[in-house]
């Protein structure tokens, strides 16, 4: 089989060869089943699901999908207006105001966007909706392979100080990313231990389907988007860039087609915000068209209503990180597109910087460029003068993002979905290390810890060494962003032995620290990972090897939340460094329980 070539696909990728397992493998475009839903949760945001006006044997050719903007809050009288005008509701989003409705009717658009209180009206694509949105099938469930591979330090993660962010914090079971795409594989080695199957769905067709499975791969990407965020530190197979993260399913995919229409990423966004996802995935582009331009009328519906949803999910406090495309393209000097609708048949057409990639280009999403091995573009990238923000690691060459795949495997592919879900990682690690911190602050950081790329002697590459086209304000840095520093040869050490915090009770932790002469350091580094389920009632020391107590933190009572994963400085000049140090940690109430997973000591 033929090596696929990297091209501006929907999915942000393109693939390679794969090797899994020691067999080689080949992947094609993904392709599969798709799910419909019964609604999200009751709840002023909630997509309450409309009864379907059509089932799989009454599905009619010729029934297209628009997106029906009105005020925000009831939507009630558009949607009677739907039905007085030839139309059904499949789904609606009170909150934001968006109703997604059905019609077969060529007249429908024209007359609804006469409706008093009615803003925006437009088709969300250019093809029929398919049957299967009215009787979905669950995607299979995938025949798991058992790996012989152990993890070992891969190009991309070491670009990234990933590898040495890990020994100062894995990232906390309490932080969410939403992975939005074409599903992923729950029961992979990998995946299965930080997957969340109680937020996972499917938003195919634009309405939630929450049946078991629903959310699992109908292809490949999103399972290899899903490892380098949070694939587990295990011993098997690879390590994601937040191994100690959850990870939920939001397949927006639909079957055969993987296709991401508008619809469906509204349901995704407006999912995101419900469920309190900390951050987003989003490797694609919202089909049919690469770039939606304000001044047609479809186009200029869809812009709103994902602009809309995207808007209420950071509200909720939820960070959306996205790729920014695979055509080389510059996306601050727009002039023509031709590959879309690639949902029909493509045209040409003349554009302007007023067309946007969505959700690229929407406000408030991480724009993310594709990096190769060093300090370069990766060939595909797309790039543009204050539209990327961040860069990262997303393959060119012989050098691949080595990733989990359905089954138990893994491969390599290439692309800016690729480089994307390495900074949704880095933003979960500093989620993390700042709970509180809102997806405004979080994006902020990002830019600020990132490593400056100078551009190289490229034209198109304009701007400075702190921020240009091609790598936005540089490539993220785990271990920086974090507030970590590479570990000196024999001067780190740390135990990852459990210890159980029971109520009312004081445990400790000891490190045997050996080869290092003269006096502790002013500025020793004190990393913690303690797991728990109320950390108001702990209070963390550092005891030195002469007894004496160094307070790290006594949490405020009315701390509710769970973990604490730190790394804390102490003043320790006055005591020698060799010899048995502790963390002590005490729990001073009832309840709650929980353990010290690992802690460590950078001299």
């Amino acid at each position: 089989m033929t090596t696929p070539r990297i091209s501006r696909h929907r999915l942000r990728r393109s693939l390679l060869a794969v090797a899994a397992a020691g067999a080689a493998l080949a992947f094609t475009a993904p392709a599969g089943a798709a799910d419909l839903g019964t609604g999200l949760p009751s709840g002023p945001a909630a997509a309450r699901a409309a009864t379907p006006a059509q089932t799989a044997a009454g599905w009619a050719a010729g029934t297209h999908s628009y997106l029906v903007i009105t005020a925000p809050g009831d939507t009630s009288a558009a949607r009677n207006a739907v039905a007085a005008n030839g139309g059904s509701v499949f789904a609606h989003y009170d909150a934001i105001g968006v109703v997604v409705a059905h019609s077969s009717s060529a007249g429908f658009a024209t007359a609804m966007r006469s409706v008093t209180g009615v803003q925006k009206v437009g088709a969300t694509r250019t093809s029929d909706v398919p049957a299967d949105a009215y009787s979905p099938t669950l995607p299979s469930a995938p025949p798991q392979s058992t790996t012989t591979l152990t993890e070992t330090a891969r190009w991309d993660m070491t670009r990234i100080n990933a590898d040495k962010a890990w020994a100062v914090s894995t990232g906390s079971p309490s932080v969410t990313v939403g992975v939005l795409d074409t599903g992923v594989d729950d029961r992979h080695q990998d995946i299965a231990p930080n997957f969340d199957t109680a937020n996972s769905l499917s938003c195919a067709y634009g309405k939630a389907d929450t049946r078991a499975g629903a959310w699992r791969d109908v292809g490949t990407h999103g399972t290899h988007v899903a490892g380098t965020i949070a694939a587990a530190k295990n011993g098997k197979g690879v390590v994601g860039v937040a191994p100690g993260v959850k990870i939920a399913s939001v397949r927006i995919a639909e079957p055969g087609t993987s296709m991401f229409f508008a619809e469906n990423t509204i349901c995704g966004f407006m999912w995101a915000g419900d469920r309190g996802f900390d951050v987003t995935n989003n490797s694609y582009y919202t089909d049919p068209w690469m770039f939606n331009c304000p001044d047609d009328p479809d186009q200029a519906a869809i812009i709103e209503g994902v602009r809309r949803a995207q808007e209420y999910a950071e509200g909720k406090g939820s960070l959306q990180v996205a790729a920014a495309g695979n055509s080389n393209y510059d996306l601050a000097n727009k002039r023509t597109d031709s590959s879309s609708p690639n949902d029909s048949t493509p045209v040409n057409r003349t554009i302007t910087n007023a067309c946007v990639d969505i959700p690229t280009e929407l406000p408030g999403v991480v724009t993310v460029a594709a990096m190769g091995n060093g300090n370069i573009k990766a060939s595909y990238s797309n790039f543009g003068r204050d539209v990327i923000d961040v860069a990262a690691p997303g393959g060119d060459g012989a050098y691949g993002v080595y990733s989990t795949l359905p089954g138990g495997k893994y491969g390599n592919m290439n692309g800016t979905s690729m480089a994307s879900p390495h900074v949704a990682g880095v933003a979960a690690l500093l989620k993390s290390a700042d709970p509180a911190a809102t997806p405004a602050e979080l994006r902020g950081r990002l830019g600020t810890q990132a490593t400056d790329i100078a551009c190289p002697s490229d034209s198109r590459c304009t701007g400075t060494t702190a921020k240009n086209a091609f790598f936005g304000e540089g490539q993220v840095d785990a271990l920086k962003a974090i507030g970590g520093t590479v570990p000196q040869p024999g001067r780190y050490f740390e135990n990852t032995a459990d210890v159980a915090i029971a109520d009312n009770a004081t445990v400790e932790s000891p490190i045997a620290v050996t080869g290092v002469t003269g006096n502790a350091p002013a500025a020793l580094k004190v990393g913690v990972d303690v797991k728990h389920t109320y950390r108001g009632d702990l209070v963390l020391s550092l005891v030195a090897p002469d007894g004496t107590v160094y307070p790290l933190e006594d949490f405020a009572d009315s701390d509710s939340g769970d973990d604490v994963v730190k790394t804390y400085t102490v003043d320790a000049s006055s005591e020698a460094a060799p010899g048995t140090w502790k963390l002590r940690v005490r729990d001073i109430a009832t309840q709650d329980t929980g353990r010290i997973d690992s802690w460590n000591l950078t001299f």
